[in-house]
């Protein structure tokens, strides 16, 4: 059973930082892709950043590149998003994501999701 377990979400200044995680567990890492995604209350979840374990360059939405990093760690079969100089426009509920194959910011591309976690930048 494909298990995602999102964590690393809280609250945090204008310009701090946090890192999120997304543990895994169930299915073959090295040939999924693992995406994070973005919701906020009345808007569509929105995807961030993405990074494909067999391989390639991540891939992230315009307004996070220079501010998040993603990465994985595969003897852990986790992924993390390093968030920095966060924005109020960041608050939103994180969610992980993963499928077989390449990157994609689409929702219906990916048959497993965790649980989120919640994100609130202050001004």
């Amino acid at each position: 059973e494909v298990q995602l377990q999102a964590s690393g979400g809280g609250l945090v200044q204008a310009g701090g930082s946090l890192r999120l995680s997304c543990a895994t567990s169930g299915f073959s890492f090295d040939d999924y892709a693992i995406a994070w995604f973005r919701q906020v209350p009345g808007k569509e979840r929105e995807g961030i950043s993405c990074i494909a374990n067999s391989g390639g360059a991540p891939w992230y939405e315009d307004s996070v590149k220079g501010r998040f990093t993603i990465s994985n760690d595969n003897g852990k079969n986790t992924v993390y998003l390093q968030m920095n100089s966060l924005k109020p426009e960041d608050t939103a509920v994180y969610y992980c994501a993963a499928d077989l194959g390449r990157c994609s910011f689409l929702g219906s591309a990916y048959r497993s999701w965790g649980k989120g976690t919640q994100v609130t930048v202050s001004s």
